[in-house]
């Protein structure tokens, strides 16, 4: 594998979860290992603040990612983090920069080919935080019990010789709630892309990497590392693409190269 299959103009992460144990950070620190880029946004949610202040959770490997990124910060890469909502105490230093590191409540970030993208964590587009917030720690509980008992069920499934499959994935699509839920999020977020008039939006949050045309705006989620472990990234002529690293890793290692999931030119109007 020639290491510029894994050379990237931008990069965007989001959902990471570091101090809870759904956290996939040992596949999170090979990726930003192996990959080259300019810029680093991490969109939200890197730490999960509503875990830690519950019970501390925080093993070597979540300490490397945090280290892994100051050091990236360090030796020249931008780095923009832009907090989410369980990360929201980063939020009261906005404007602020930490070890390289400028936090930022949400960013505009221009493509190599001239676009304009809105950078945002997204759970200001939620109707849940915005109206019933103790509701959203309920399903936040609920979330983290299915993670639980996903990792018990891939025990099995791994001694059998299969894949990771996610339950909490699997209700995302199949609930009529939670499809519902996800269809007015994006919605929000996109018309929230068009009032600012950009191109497009990326964006976190939902755990539920996409890109779809909004007939003028492109939305962009770049999911989670605690289910899909996915990215967005740009390349050097300004096409964003999903980068789904876990598959790309369980691939033989004489064909494994970077997974790309829906280039954007299939999208394009």
């Amino acid at each position: 594998m020639s290491q510029s299959d894994h050379r990237y103009r931008t990069v965007f992460i989001s959902d990471v979860h570091l101090g809870t144990k759904g956290c996939q950070a040992e596949l999170l620190l090979d990726f930003i290992r192996t990959a080259e880029f300019d810029t680093l946004y991490l969109v939200g949610d890197i730490i999960d603040g509503w875990k830690l202040r519950n019970g501390w959770y925080w093993p070597q490997a979540h300490n490397d990612v945090v280290q892994k990124i100051l050091r990236l910060a360090r030796k020249g890469v931008k780095v923009i983090y832009v907090p989410g909502n369980h990360d929201e105490a980063a939020r009261d230093f906005i404007g602020h920069r930490f070890g390289d590191v400028l936090v930022a409540r949400d960013a505009i970030h221009e493509t190599a080919d001239g676009r304009r993208f809105l950078v945002t964590h997204g759970d200001e587009f939620d109707g849940v935080l915005r109206h019933a917030r103790w509701l959203a720690f309920v399903g936040d509980w609920s979330y983290r019990s299915l993670l639980s008992m996903n990792t018990v069920f891939n025990r099995f499934r791994r001694r059998m010789g299969f894949g990771y499959w996610s339950l909490s994935a699997y209700l995302k699509l199949k609930v009529k709630n939670a499809v519902q839920f996800i269809e007015n999020y994006e919605e929000a977020v996109v018309e929230e892309a068009r009032r600012r008039g950009v191109d497009g939006v990326i964006c976190g949050h939902i755990h539920k990497a996409e890109i779809r045309r909004f007939d003028d705006i492109l939305y962009i989620n770049d999911g989670d590392w605690v289910e899909s472990c996915t990215a967005v990234a740009e390349r050097d002529d300004g096409e964003l693409v999903l980068l789904d690293w876990s598959r790309t890793r369980l691939a033989p290692r004489h064909t494994a190269r970077p997974l790309v999931l829906e280039p954007e030119s299939k999208f394009a109007a």
